[in-house]
């Protein structure tokens, strides 16, 4: 292989890995905004980011006595549509199984009342769009 192909190689493949971790990097902006949002509406902080193998979920806060399992989606445009609408039944079904664990870890048989919100980001600045008890 010729160096200049080698080179050329290097730079995609880090261009790529820089952009993921750009991306990766906006994305989490865009939770800590979201729960800032949520913050200011009364809602108060539980976990972040609480992770499985089989799916994440973003926020988990509690609105009183609720526990709310909270998705963020970021749409820069919503001419395709919202970040809302983006959550196919597939994924709902990783969220529900992420948040049976997190239950079953957290509270054993002693769950309390709980809902699936989404906060909607779109634009630059970012607006938000709060969701609730959309699925579930």
């Amino acid at each position: 292989m010729n160096i200049s192909k080698k080179i050329k190689e290097l730079f995609n493949s880090s261009s790529a890995s820089a952009a993921k971790t750009s991306s990766r990097h906006f994305g989490h902006d865009i939770e800590l905004q979201a729960e800032s949002f949520l913050a200011r509406q009364g809602l108060k902080p539980v976990c972040r980011n609480y992770t499985l193998r089989s799916g994440e979920i973003d926020l988990i806060m509690r609105d009183g006595d609720v526990l709310v399992f909270i998705e963020v989606r970021y749409r820069k445009d919503i001419s395709h549509g919202s970040g809302a609408e983006s959550i196919t039944p597939a994924k709902q079904q990783k969220l529900i199984r992420t948040a049976e664990h997190y239950l079953q870890q957290e509270y054993g048989s002693r769950v309390p009342d709980c809902r699936f919100d989404v906060i909607s980001a779109s634009g630059e600045p970012v607006m938000f769009d709060w969701l609730k008890n959309v699925f579930g």
